[in-house]
């Protein structure tokens, strides 16, 4: 008896890998953009009640967000 390999090539299941990478770049980015915009109301917060840290911290995640988008934007590029 022939086992299967569970790791078979997607191409034979009718291109899955591709909707897979495209859903997967998707949640990226809505995780990335949902990390920013928690950014900017940790930074209001933080302005709004004096504390600076929290200011600070809010626009540390929105910068880390947007490297993270930069990041997602240069792979879409050479996925072109």
């Amino acid at each position: 008896m022939s086992r299967v390999s569970p790791r078979t090539s997607d191409a034979t299941h009718g291109g899955r890998a591709d909707e897979r990478t495209n859903a997967m770049g998707a949640d990226d980015k809505i995780s990335n953009k949902a990390e920013e915009v928690s950014g900017k109301v940790k930074e209001g917060a933080g302005k709004a009640t004096g504390d600076k840290d929290l200011e600070a911290e809010g626009q540390g995640d929105q910068a880390g967000a947007n490297v993270k988008q930069a990041g997602e934007k240069i792979k879409d590029m050479f996925k072109s």
